[in-house]
């Protein structure tokens, strides 16, 4: 007997979180598609049914709140290199887009979807058919993690690009759920848990994210891949100094969740990249080995540091 299949168009986040309670544990939330079409492709991503919130335009624009800039879920990658309040205080947001797959997926890839894109690893990111030849792993309901061997831990990476680039400039997420509206500093939603890796409820719409204005940032990012306009990062840092000093880094594709070092610019710039080499917890799942991409870890932030002087 072949399930049903269903796809459903929201037009409101309460008729989308409606939808999502009457579906728990069969459906997922569609925006641009661009990871979740893929995953669906592989065998990777079986839920029934497809709840589509392109539509809800209380998702999108770009508007001034306070002492933030909200940015709405569904703002296009590609589109944020147009926004003035983003190229004046953010550029650094927009070069994260733009480093973001390629052209064709910017066009249709949103902001809120970058930082949920699901954990990846070379031994899960595959055919069913390849995945069933090597053996299961812990993320597709293995008992092993075949890259570790280890039967505890998945260490399947964050590989966001817009991620790391938001945390070290401080920004906030805002979601709403079935309990209510919450808002949090974004590196706060990631758990380290490669199976699940978000600390959100799968009824959860992302519906903002919240960048803080006047903090006059000074940003490096840097991003390893091994084709520039396709692969997803074996490695991404992100560096900002704001006006008081305030230093901040944060990496992905280095660990389950975003690598966060906090300091101030005159603190010892090789304790820092130390504490962030050490907080890594790379392993050999990529096609970059760990000790390759923890070497460039090195690299990166020193070449962000001598920019940033």
């Amino acid at each position: 007997m072949i399930a049903e299949k269903k796809y459903i168009l929201a037009t409101t986040v309460q008729e989308a979180i409606e939808q999502a309670i009457a579906n728990k544990g069969n459906f997922k939330f569609l925006a641009g598609g661009t990871d979740v079409m893929v995953n669906k492709f592989q065998g990777n991503e079986t839920s029934g049914c497809l709840i589509d919130i392109t539509k809800i335009e209380a998702l999108k624009g770009i508007t001034k709140q306070g002492n933030f800039l909200r940015i709405g879920a569904l703002e296009i990658l590609e589109e944020l290199k147009f926004n003035a309040d983003l190229k004046a205080e953010f550029p650094m947001l927009i070069e994260a887009a733009l480093a973001v797959g390629s052209p064709l997926i910017r066009k249709t890839a949103t902001i809120g979807g970058n930082v949920l894109c699901e954990n990846r690893c070379l031994y899960y990111n595959q055919s069913e058919w390849w995945r069933e030849s090597v053996g299961y792993c812990l993320k597709c309901s293995g008992d092993i993690c075949i890259a570790t061997q280890g039967k505890n831990a998945c260490f399947s990476e964050l590989v966001s690009d817009t991620a790391p680039a938001l945390i070290a400039m401080d920004a906030e997420i805002e979601f709403i759920d079935e309990n209510g509206t919450s808002r949090k500093k974004l590196e706060e939603i990631y758990s380290g848990d490669g199976v699940k890796p978000r600390n959100l409820s799968e009824t959860t719409i992302v519906t903002a994210l919240y960048l803080p204005l006047n903090r006059s940032f000074k940003t490096a990012f840097f991003k390893l891949r091994e084709r520039e306009s396709l692969e997803f990062t074996s490695l991404t840092t992100a560096v900002a100094i704001d006006k008081n000093n305030k230093l901040k880094i944060a990496l992905a594709g280095v660990d389950p969740k975003p690598v966060v070092v906090e300091g101030n610019v005159n603190d010892d710039k090789e304790e820092l990249i130390k504490k962030a080499v050490k907080s890594a917890r790379a392993v050999d799942n990529d096609m970059y080995s760990r000790k390759y991409r923890r070497e460039m870890i090195s690299v990166y932030l020193k070449r962000s540091f001598e920019r940033l002087s």
